[in-house]
């Protein structure tokens, strides 16, 4: 809503209109982002097209043959005879309706390879998805790092201001050299760039989040917000291989191409066989032998010859495909154990370089920092041994941050290789 603003110029009133400034929005916690980013991501809208053109071809593989209808007109005489000329006395009208029967199911397999492709072009959307949610994690745990780090570093920075403003009172207490206190400012330099590199890739996160999205939001105004941590609880590596032997859609795709080639063969032998195609016709004004039949009808039979067979390439094409095709399948099932078992190992990597950081080194790092620089305040350190044991934190607080963001990768891969979005 637009504010109603009162400015006094030389005692006149002025009332002007302005806007609101902008309000952000609430940070977006994962499943809210996942959930945006399906119903909007245009790359993902795009395949899901696909399907619904492989539904609609399920029409098509299932219509009829459409009926033929012809019409004669015949009997005409040509040229005057014997000085007669009658040239319409003898016409006759014949309309004609055949029809093509199709023998050994072909219409019922058209149906079900079709149904086939839409259910292997269905697995391999969901396939895409599975990878884009991938892609959307990533970007996710980027975001969610880069505020732990931004937050870090303006942490940092104010603990060294106040570091800052211990030392000039010491130096107006004569108890610091210039030297000293030059050098200690000076290092600030580097906590203002840390927090600098930490808003442009937390920005640059949140931009790589709002593309996936689709989402037109300034920057500025959006967030998300989640659990920047580690679980060290890992189920047993089988689990994961049963998990997703029966949810990954890619393998899935791959069996049912495998049902489609089956199929497929059979339709191949099917279009072998010869189809009638049966004729009825009704005759007007026929010249046949029955003086009292001036109207008539007749039907007919045409089943073709298959003296030539020119559908064999095409049965042993399609035999040769469904070999192709369970080749396929198994490498997509070794494709499932490999990825998930590079995955596994990555998680529990990363769990095994964790723990020691929760459990010891962060407060080690810590109480070190702390020390120094109390020793340091008190004449009981050097300059060197106090710069140097706030590097020291830092670099270990870097060092857990990208681990933490590495472990949240790690779980995303995780999910990725088992084809659900299940694991924490």
């Amino acid at each position: 809503m637009l504010r109603l603003l009162r400015v006094t110029v030389s005692g006149l009133t002025l009332a002007l209109m302005v806007l609101p400034a902008a309000r952000a929005q609430q940070p977006q916690e994962w499943d809210q982002v996942k959930a945006r980013f399906i119903a909007n991501n245009p790359v993902l809208k795009a395949d899901a097209d696909n399907v619904d053109e492989m539904k609609a071809e399920e029409i098509t593989a299932y219509l009829r043959p459409n009926p033929q209808f012809t019409l004669s007109v015949d009997g005409n005489q040509a040229a005057p005879h014997n000085g007669v000329w009658t040239p319409f006395k003898g016409t006759t009208e014949q309309p004609n309706f055949s029809y093509l029967h199709e023998r050994e199911h072909k219409r019922e397999l058209r149906l079900e390879s079709a149904q086939e492709g839409t259910r292997i072009t269905q697995s391999q959307h969901e396939d895409l998805e599975r990878n884009m949610i991938f892609d959307l994690r990533v970007a996710f745990v980027a975001t969610l790092q880069a505020k732990f780090v931004l937050d870090l570093a303006k942490a940092d920075l104010d603990y060294y201001d106040k570091i800052i403003d211990i030392s000039r009172n010491r130096f107006n207490a004569g108890d610091l050299a210039q030297i000293d206190l030059d050098r200690i400012e000076l290092q600030r330099v580097q906590y203002e760039s840390e927090i600098e590199t930490a808003v442009v890739n937390l920005r640059t996160a949140k931009i790589q989040l709002l593309q996936l999205i689709n989402d037109r939001t300034p920057v500025d105004q959006f967030d998300v917000t989640g659990p920047f941590d580690f679980s060290d609880s890992l189920k047993p590596l089988d689990d994961y291989r049963q998990a997703a032997l029966a949810a990954r859609p890619d393998l899935l795709a791959a069996l049912q191409t495998v049902q489609q080639s089956v199929t497929n063969h059979k339709l191949a032998v099917s279009n072998g066989s010869a189809d009638p195609t049966f004729s009825g016709w009704f005759t007007n004004n026929s010249s046949t032998n029955n003086p009292d039949g001036p109207e008539t009808i007749g039907a007919s039979v045409s089943i073709p010859l298959r003296i030539f067979d020119k559908n064999q390439g095409e049965k042993k094409r399609t035999l040769i495909d469904i070999d192709r095709s369970q080749q396929a399948s198994e490498a997509a099932r070794a494709q499932v154990f490999s990825d998930v078992d590079t995955a596994f190992e990555l998680v529990r990597s990363n769990i095994a370089l964790l723990k020691p950081y929760k459990e010891k080194y962060n407060d080690q790092a810590l109480r070190v920092r702390d020390t120094v620089t109390f020793a340091y305040q008190h004449g009981g350190a050097s300059l060197m041994d106090f710069l140097n044991a706030q590097s020291d934190y830092r670099q270990v607080q870097l060092a857990y941050a990208q681990l933490l963001g590495s472990y949240q990768t790690a779980m995303g891969q995780l999910n990725l290789a088992v084809g659900s979005d299940t694991l924490p």
